[in-house]
């Protein structure tokens, strides 16, 4: 019975927005009675929460898988991709996961997608391709495809620009990724394109080598705990 009264709180909140799921309205829709809705949920808010634990199952059940491919960025551009469609084709769903939740209280239902996330990131520094450190990738990772949705939920559909997700992706990798390295190499050793970008390319090794031997670390068998403490610290002091 709760499930059922979840889905049903679910449709309504789809065609009718958050107004539509009143407990009259929902337990009618169920065919049940409004005591019922009460004594399993509490009262409204708490039956809402319970749709947006349904959301994040539903959103989390079409993710991608997280068998890495040989490009961690296609992965992490397979999970924005995703992200991007479940919001416009559940915008009052999506609103409620992302938009209605109370300032500096992520929902739990959330933590498992971001855990998702974090190990897309993660993948993408231990390739060496990371200029930022993990926690800023995966909040402005997130910042960004939520932001997206919301800013072409806030267009009618048929003004919205297909463009926009797309190079707001691109340039949130030129932000926090760097170019796969190239093998080309010149007569003497030297990487065609080393010599014009080696200014930038020391800095950005630095970091990205950093936050690859982060990512790492509890491979690194032959430290201690205490060890493997000391280098993070060290390693995180780099990449701030």
């Amino acid at each position: 019975m709760r499930a059922h009264i979840v889905e049903v709180a679910a449709g309504l909140l789809a065609t009718g927005g958050r107004d539509a799921v009143s407990t009259r309205a929902v337990a009618a829709a169920a065919g049940t009675q409004a005591p019922t809705i009460y004594r399993l949920f509490g009262d409204k808010d708490g039956l809402l929460a319970a749709v947006l634990e349904y959301g994040f199952s539903t959103y989390l059940a079409d993710k991608p898988p997280l068998d890495p491919t040989a490009d961690p960025i296609t992965d992490l551009r397979a999970g924005w991709d995703l992200h991007i469609g479940f919001g416009l084709a559940n915008p009052a769903l999506f609103l409620l996961m992302y938009a209605d939740t109370q300032p500096g209280r992520r929902p739990a239902a959330a933590e498992a997608g971001l855990a998702i996330l974090r190990t897309r990131i993660r993948n993408i520094a231990a390739a060496g391709r990371l200029r930022v450190d993990e926690n800023l990738a995966a909040e402005l990772v997130q910042a960004a495809g939520s932001g997206a949705v919301l800013a072409l939920l806030a267009v009618p559909e048929e003004r919205r620009d297909p463009r926009l997700a797309d190079t707001m992706f691109d340039a949130l990798i030129a932000a926090i990724a760097t170019a796969p390295a190239a093998h080309h190499e010149t007569a003497n050793g030297e990487s065609a394109d080393g010599r014009a970008r080696a200014g930038v390319g020391r800095s950005a090794g630095v970091a990205t080598a950093a936050n690859a031997l982060r990512a790492q670390l509890a491979e690194l068998e032959m430290l201690t705990d205490g060890e493997r403490h000391v280098l993070g610290e060290w390693l995180a002091r780099i990449t701030h």
